[in-house]
């Protein structure tokens, strides 16, 4: 059993099933350095545990799934060399190897929304509200927010979230293909659940390497980005579940996946 090891970042497993709750609705659930130290624990732990098949990433309370790092502990950064090299809640996402679902409940503002877009799928309560507001206070978010928004709503729109800082709303995220989903809120967590599921019931190392291509489909031209998929492609095919797959499918069963 998982324990998490601070009392704002929640985990519950159900099956294969992982939820994590980032629980300071006070704070808009922003995150602190230790927050972002348990989080990368986590995931840590959920990449070595071959019980856990999915990730769902929330926020507990109806007003914010995250609003970014909380601003007030910035200054205790000794030096911004400090700051640079900082353990981020960012990056522990970034390394998950298991699918990651965001179920974005409110705010999803800064680094809040840098998490949900490191995220392989997002899912959007019609409550839900998107923004890249470092501008307002003299910076930007280095998380990968530029990147990440250009890769999904291509860069003129980026170019208007990252310039201006204001919020978009739910609706006008799912036009713009940030969100693959916009649902009310009291289906948020049914529905990431649902999906979840069906991910789950998948051959689990087909599913982290379809991630890890995704991945790599952004930072390879086409030609190696398709022969890299070849690659990977040949690396599943010789898997025991693939062999699984191919014998329910010949035998007209259901296929049971071991992550062999």
């Amino acid at each position: 059993m998982i324990q998490s090891p601070h009392e704002n970042i929640l985990i519950d497993v159900d099956g294969a099933i992982a939820t994590i709750t980032l629980a300071r609705p006070e704070k808009l659930n922003s995150v602190t350095q230790e927050m972002s130290d348990a989080l990368v624990s986590l995931i840590e732990h959920a990449n070595d545990d071959d019980e856990i098949r999915v990730i769902i990433l929330t926020g507990s309370g109806e007003r914010a799934f995250c609003a970014g790092s909380d601003i007030r502990t910035l200054d205790k950064y000794a030096t911004p060399w400090d700051f640079r090299n900082r353990t981020d809640y960012c990056d522990a996402i970034r390394v998950g190897r298991k699918p990651v679902i965001a179920a974005v409940n409110g705010y999803a503002f800064g680094g809040g929304l840098e998490t949900a877009l490191i995220c392989d799928i997002r899912l959007a309560s019609t409550t839900a509200s998107f923004a890249a507001p470092e501008i307002k206070l003299g910076w930007i978010g280095g998380g990968g927010m530029s990147t990440f928004l250009a890769h999904s709503i291509g860069p003129s729109n980026a170019a208007v979230m990252l310039m201006t800082g204001d919020a978009v709303d739910a609706a006008t995220a799912l036009r713009w293909g940030l969100v693959s989903e916009v649902v009310e809120p009291e289906r948020l967590l049914v529905r990431a659940r649902e999906l979840a599921a069906v991910i789950a019931s998948r051959p689990p190392i087909a599913a982290e390497t379809a991630k890890a291509n995704l991945r790599a489909a952004f930072n390879m031209t086409q030609d190696e980005s398709i022969r890299y998929e070849r690659d990977l492609q040949t690396i599943t095919f010789a898997t025991a579940d693939a062999d699984e797959g191919r014998a329910a499918f010949a035998e007209k069963r259901a296929a049971v996946f071991h992550r062999r």
